[in-house]
Parts: structure tokens; C-alpha cells; sequence
């Protein structure tokens, strides 16, 4: 009986000691399965926002809550500490991406590869549209919130300059906490740098003292026209006009100037009634430009298109008629703007 009482126990010892091994074996195949399986990231656009002084806890409590990974929080500190990068992580939004897998969230995170967003200025905008815009990125933090323009252009680096026009329209990468004014400082950098290369590009013998007045004939033909083969075209109806002291004559500028008082319509009385803006009352260039020009419209305007045309009048469908007397003008505007075509 006893010899039989060793064998029971040594049998059970024997199963005990196998299914340690199982469970163990089990649970290594486990783990490093975890490593390598996608994590439960069903679409784009999803981010972990890791605050400054946050635990490891912390960040593997927060993926649990927002079930990104039902894992044990042991794996994940078995996998950081197998990659070398326990208490090496860093703060700041990282993105979640479909196919993702712990390895490499925790590789981005010891490394700093946060999230890059995107922010965009649209070609054409008016400064006032762009800060209008930044307001509304709660992604961003607003620095310039309640500063005037002139403040704004004193916090670029810019102090005395008028901000329409100065900042180039474009996508510009950002992260998560990054600033309003760390924005306008890059956009009117890259503005700086395509208007001052643009400028020593430029044909010979235009019409413009300046690069600052090239600024402000581009954000003309920016407004007039959103066709790329017409922008050099229009271009060079200005060119030509102001050589031969003619007003320009052109309907966006007058809008700038009307301001809030701009209702959707340009009536008779509105080109009647002089402002600084007004090209139908008064000859050159407006004081400033009138919107954000992109460059390709800085582009058109530096290299106009020669001829012989001095007006234009739009078709309605987006596209112009050019002409190169007032007969011929007047005869398109009576059948492409009042439709009495002969």
C-alpha cells in the first residue's frame, strides 16, 4: 500500500510539473504571439494621447479602456522590457493605425514618432479666413487667441507689415499641441522664400517696382480666376494696362474693399464709390493684396502672357473672354453677361 501511495504521488507530481509546463509553454506562445498580432484598431484616424508624467500603467490602462488591447498589462511590461525600452517612452499623441501591433506602438513611442496632422490654407483665402480657420483646430493650441493682427505680425517676427497676402497657402504637418503662431510663423517663412525666389525669376521689363507689389498683383489674379492655363493671361491684361496708366478695373479688389459691407453682389454704385481698393476709381495697384495668392498665381504673375488683349469678362463657367478693344469687350459682356449674343 505504501509503495502504491509513492506512485499515486509521484503520478500527480508528474501531471502537476507537465501542466506547469503547458500552462508555461502556453503562455510564452502567448506572449510572443502578442508581440507580433495586430492590435483591435478598426479604422484610421485614431490616436493614444500619452500626457507628460504618464505611467506605463497609465498608457497600457487607457488602451484596455478604449479597447485597443485586451492583453494583460504583464505582457505589455514583458515586451517593453524584451525591447529595451521600459521608462523610455515618450509623451505626446500617437497614432493608431489598422495592422498595428504592440511591437511597434511601443517602438513609436520610445523613439517619438508622434502623430503628424495636417493643417491646411487654402489658395485664395484672406488672412482673416486663415485665423478664422486656426480658431477652429482643437488640436492646436491658440496662442493668437485676442491678439490683434498687428500683434499677430509682431509675434512672426514681422512687426509694421500688413498680414494680407504674406503667408503662402499650403498643407502644413503639425502636432498635436503645437501652436497657432508657430503656424503663421512657417507660413509666412515659406511665403518670404517663394515671393523673394519667384521675384529674382522674374521676366524683364514688368510693371512692378517690388517684389511686395508683385505680391499684390499675383492675390489679384489669384481672385479673378481659379484656371491654371488663364492665370498667366489675366496676368498679362494687368501687365498691360498698367503700362498704358489704364485702372485696372477689377471686381475682386472692389469686394476687399467693401469689407463686411460685401453682400454677394457688386452693384453700380459699389464701383462708384472710391476706397483704396477701388480699381474702377482709382489708378495702380491697391495698398495691399487683397487675399493669400498661391504660387501659382505668383508664378502668372512674374511671367505674364504677352499680346495684345486688355479685358476680360467671365463666360459663367468658369472660364473667360479676352479681348483686345472695348468693341470687342462690350460685345462679350452683352452676350455672356446680359445674354444678348448677336
Amino acid at each position: 500500500m505504501k509503495v502504491r501511495g509513492i506512485a499515486v504521488w509521484r503520478v500527480l507530481i508528474v501531471v502537476v510539473v507537465l501542466g506547469m509546463v503547458a500552462v508555461g509553454t502556453w503562455v510564452g506562445y502567448d506572449w510572443h504571439r502578442f508581440g507580433g498580432a495586430p492590435l483591435s484598431i478598426a479604422a484610421q484616424g485614431q490616436s493614444i494621447d500619452v500626457a507628460r508624467g504618464a505611467s506605463f500603467k497609465d498608457i497600457v490602462r487607457q488602451l484596455r479602456q478604449r479597447d485597443v488591447s485586451d492583453a494583460s498589462p504583464l505582457y505589455w511590461r514583458l515586451l517593453s522590457f524584451q525591447m529595451h525600452v521600459s521608462g523610455r517612452l515618450h509623451a505626446g499623441e500617437f497614432a493608431l493605425v489598422p495592422g498595428m501591433t504592440p511591437r511597434d506602438l511601443l517602438s513609436n513611442m520610445a523613439t517619438g514618432k508622434v502623430m503628424q496632422r495636417n493643417v491646411t490654407i487654402v489658395d485664395g483665402w484672406t488672412f482673416a479666413d486663415m485665423r478664422r480657420m486656426l480658431a477652429t483646430v482643437d488640436t492646436i493650441a491658440h496662442d493668437t487667441a485676442g491678439l490683434d493682427d498687428d500683434a499677430v505680425m509682431k509675434l512672426v517676427g514681422a512687426e509694421g507689415e500688413q498680414p494680407e497676402g504674406r503667408f503662402l497657402p499650403e498643407t502644413y504637418a503639425y502636432v498635436k499641441g503645437d501652436t497657432e503662431s508657430g503656424i503663421f510663423k512657417r507660413a509666412y517663412a515659406a511665403m518670404t522664400k517663394t515671393l523673394d525666389s519667384a521675384w529674382e525669376k522674374r521676366a524683364p521689363d514688368l510693371p512692378l517696382a517690388t517684389s511686395y507689389e508683385a505680391l499684390i498683383m499675383a492675390s489679384i489674379v489669384e481672385k479673378e480666376t481659379g484656371r491654371a492655363d488663364e492665370r498667366p493671361r489675366i496676368a498679362g491684361v494687368f501687365m498691360r494696362r498698367l503700362r498704358l496708366h489704364m485702372m485696372l478695373q477689377t471686381d475682386p479688389t472692389v469686394i476687399y474693399g467693401m469689407g463686411a459691407a460685401y453682400e454677394g453682389n457688386v452693384r453700380k454704385r459699389d464701383l462708384t464709390t472710391d476706397t483704396p481698393y477701388n480699381t474702377y476709381t482709382r489708378f495702380g495697384l491697391p495698398p495691399t493684396p487683397i487675399a493669400l495668392p498661391g504660387r501659382a498665381a505668383i508664378e502668372a504673375a512674374l511671367h505674364p502672357v504677352d499680346g495684345t488683349e486688355l479685358y476680360f469678362v467671365a463666360r459663367g463657367d468658369g472660364s473667360h473672354v479676352f479681348s483686345s478693344t472695348l468693341d470687342e469687350h462690350n460685345r462679350a459682356v452683352a452676350c455672356f453677361q446680359l445674354k444678348r449674343c448677336q
